[in-house]
């Protein structure tokens, strides 16, 4: 029990036994318990008539007697003082909140809760009223409620050092539990419920990042990703090296369709922590970004039945374009055709490191059709280029013949072939026929660029 409340305790024992003792000319007193026996109920606070509500002379005698009653232990007689105070007075709402410390008293917590509410609609900063009705919500299991009403007391009395201190102890547990439900109700698949109870625990402590994540997370499971993407950059902001937190976002980013900030917060999460997943993912996106910015022929490649020639040298100068820079010869070549197309500085790249030729008549036909063996015969020249750099990863490549039924160990395309496919680069059909004469299609082009680039980068692992 506080050294405030013995105070107010021990003073209005004293004048409830002056009252005891006054002359018999005086109107009758209310009987009174016994004087000095401990009090029941020491963490009541006393309903003391606050200045401008000082009551009459026998509205304040049935009141004060009343919580001499109550801590008395004998709760009929408080209820029957503290009822006849407001028959008297039916306006003086200290009473009320007397009557509400009995239902407290009684475990009647709902009661209490009533009485507690008809004080507080009198006066909003009657600290005893707003006390007692959040120890009846706590009673009430209604947690929310409790401390909306401790704090409305601390906020209109800043000394209650005691109950500041309680009200943030509640707070730590009601976000403890807070969190448990959450995520008890996500790894249910209540997402909703989830959502709230993240809600509910920021409530307590709204710069929380591990709150605002999770809670991104969860509105991004829902499909609310303008509120998750929010939540994420508000924790990020908070705490700007949590890897967890910079990977989520990026994952938002990307979701809306924003690669560029995607890649640039991959890039500052792998910073802080590095990883292959990430690199992965980063370098997949600056793909789309780069294909993204691409004229239209080159965005259709993955999907076209049938590659052009100017295709494959837009796959082949940006998919290898270190290696192809640092093959370069200084030959120039002569190209008449070139120009026109949307192509032409890979045109100009591939042809001048001579993994794609030129024709006799100085024509490079960007509009023709790749046929299996043109890119066999590339992937050679490719091939290469690679082997000159790593000799060793090359070895096997030259020393395999795979054989085809419908291709002879004679033919002019057959060592490209055999090169494209014991590389790994082209794969043969299913009857294990080779097909010079097939067209390529966008997904075939795109596959065995891909692999040509795997290779070339493992230059130096």
């Amino acid at each position: 029990m506080s050294s405030q409340k013995v105070i107010i305790v021990a003073r209005h024992l004293l004048v409830l036994s002056l009252l005891a003792v006054a002359p018999a000319c005086a109107p009758k007193a209310p009987d009174l318990p016994a004087p000095g026996g401990a009090a029941r109920y020491p963490d009541f606070i006393f309903p003391e008539p606050p200045p401008g509500e000082p009551g009459t002379p026998a509205v304040l005698e049935r009141h004060n007697a009343g919580w001499l009653w109550l801590q008395a232990g004998d709760l009929r007689a408080a209820e029957r003082h503290f009822g006849a105070a407001l028959k008297l007075a039916p306006s003086f709402y200290p009473a009320e909140a007397g009557l509400g410390y009995v239902s407290l008293a009684k475990k009647d917590h709902q009661s209490a809760v009533s009485h507690f509410e008809r004080a507080v609609r009198a006066n909003p900063r009657y600290v005893p009223a707003l006390v007692g009705r959040g120890e009846a919500h706590l009673a009430l299991g209604e947690r929310d409620r409790a401390l909306e009403s401790f704090e409305a007391a601390v906020a209109a009395d800043p000394d209650l050092t005691e109950l500041r201190s309680r009200v943030e102890v509640l707070r730590f547990r009601g976000l403890q539990d807070d969190v448990a439900a959450a995520r008890n109700a996500s790894d249910a698949g209540r997402l909703e419920e989830a959502r709230q109870a993240y809600k509910r625990a920021l409530m307590a402590s709204p710069q929380s990042p591990f709150l605002l994540r999770e809670l991104s997370s969860i509105e991004r499971r829902i499909g609310d990703l303008p509120s998750a993407l929010q939540h994420a950059q508000q924790a990020a902001q908070l705490e700007p090296t949590d890897v967890r937190t910079l990977t989520l976002l990026a994952q938002l980013y990307e979701q809306q369709g924003d690669l560029g900030a995607a890649v640039k917060t991959y890039e500052a999460a792998a910073a802080l922590e590095p990883s292959d997943e990430i690199d992965t993912r980063s370098e997949d996106l600056r793909e789309k970004l780069v294909v993204a910015g691409m004229p239209l022929e080159f965005r259709q490649i993955e999907t076209s039945p049938a590659v052009s020639r100017a295709q494959l040298a837009a796959l082949f100068g940006v998919h290898l374009g270190d290696l192809i820079k640092r093959s370069l010869s200084q030959n120039p070549v002569v190209i008449t055709d070139a120009r026109a197309s949307w192509a032409e500085p890979w045109i100009m790249e591939v042809t001048r490191v001579g993994v794609m030729e030129v024709y006799g008549n100085h024509t490079f036909q960007p509009g023709a059709v790749v046929r299996r063996s043109d890119l066999a015969l590339a992937t050679s020249k490719v091939l290469s280029l690679i082997a000159a750099e790593q000799p060793a990863l090359a070895a096997s490549w030259r020393t395999a013949r795979r054989r085809f039924p419908d291709v002879s160990a004679g033919h002019l395309a057959y060592p490209a072939a055999s090169l494209a496919v014991e590389a790994g680069v082209m794969r043969p059909l299913e009857d294990g026929s080779f097909q010079l004469a097939r067209a390529v299609t966008g997904s075939e082009a795109v596959a065995a660029v891909k692999k040509l680039e795997d290779l070339a980068e493992s230059r130096g692992r």
